[in-house]
């Protein structure tokens, strides 16, 4: 990959050339540059009595959405930073009578087709990206802690359960996606969902 090749065309390896239009332009991002895209859409979020309890940790860590509403209009930006491949995301989720939530994270290559998505205080989810059955794949591998650069793990899925997302396109423009969290004893604890067009490339 060069710094002219797309932060994750790496990532996606041979299955880049295959992925589609929409696909490409969500993940436009080049690293070690100013690049910023962004994607528009409606979003359902919805999580169970554990995720409640927990709100306030995880508002403070900055690792979820706090809130529960059904199409809920949401911005997302994507961003390069000059000095990094990291790919950003801005999120901002706009619920009725309330302040707009700011939800950001940074994904952070580590190897091959392997990401960790960091939130506030270096908390991160580490997943595989790969693309199978006309889906972007985000599989679990585990939670991490990156500290002086270095990714630790972290047994955060005793208490959080597992992550999975999964990103399907719909037409050159828009995709559908889901990202959701399943505790093994206690079933799903969070998920979202919405529809979403790229009005800036």
């Amino acid at each position: 990959m060069t710094t002219q090749d797309p932060i994750f065309k790496s990532i996606f390896a041979e299955q880049w050339a295959t992925l589609p239009v929409v696909m490409h332009k969500h993940y436009a991002n080049r690293p070690f540059s100013d690049d910023v895209g962004k994607v528009e859409g409606k979003m359902d979020v919805e999580f169970g009595w554990l995720v409640k309890l927990l709100s306030p940790m995880l508002r403070l860590v900055g690792a979820l959405v706090p809130y529960q509403g059904k199409d809920i209009p949401v911005t997302v930006a994507f961003r390069s930073e000059p000095d990094s491949n990291r790919f950003c995301l801005d999120r901002t989720f706009n619920f009725p009578q309330k302040k707009p939530y700011v939800f950001f994270s940074r994904m952070v290559p580590i190897e091959r087709d392997i990401v960790v998505e960091l939130m506030k205080y270096g908390i991160g989810w580490k997943h595989r990206f790969y693309y199978k059955d006309d889906k972007v794949i985000l599989e679990h591998i585990g939670y991490a802690w990156n500290v002086l650069d270095k990714m630790l793990p972290i047994p955060l899925g005793l208490l959080l359960g597992h992550g999975y997302a999964e990103e399907q396109a719909l037409d050159e423009n828009s995709f559908q996606m889901k990202m959701n969290i399943t505790h093994p004893l206690f079933g799903k604890m969070y998920e979202y969902r919405g529809v979403f067009k790229v009005t800036d490339e």
